[in-house]
């Protein structure tokens, strides 16, 4: 059964952060020459919603005992399967996932451009990193 007061808690503190983002999209240049504390803030900012969304989509596929995701990124797309998403949203939250792990685990050199140009929302600059 899912926990509709975490899932609701979860959703408020990404509602949080999103709106941080969206409000200080602008704020740093890039590239981010003197501004490396605000681009720090902001990374923080979208790896904290990107996992609360990880989050709610974990705690949604347990509760409801779909097949386990493999990844992170999978649960997204285990909720795209189970008609919760649609795939096209699910394969954009897969490849947030992917950003989250290289921007937490440093699995490769982070292009601070390409961060600022997926928190703006640019369709055409989203990274697909992998999981």
């Amino acid at each position: 059964m899912v926990d509709e007061r975490r899932v609701e808690r979860l959703l408020r503190r990404i509602t949080q952060d999103v709106a941080v983002l969206r409000r200080r999209a602008d704020d740093v240049p890039v590239p981010p020459a003197g501004q490396r504390d605000r681009l720090d803030a902001l990374k923080y900012t979208l790896v904290t919603a990107i996992e609360g969304c990880i989050g709610v989509a974990q705690h949604i596929c347990a509760s409801e005992s779909w097949a386990p995701p493999a990844t992170n990124a999978d649960a997204f797309r285990v909720l795209a399967a189970n008609g919760v998403l649609g795939d096209d949203l699910a394969e954009r939250m897969a490849r947030a996932a992917g950003l989250r792990n290289v921007l937490v685990h440093q699995y490769a050199e982070v292009d601070d451009a390409r961060v600022v140009a997926f928190w703006r929302n640019s369709p055409t600059s989203t990274p697909s990193s992998p999981e």
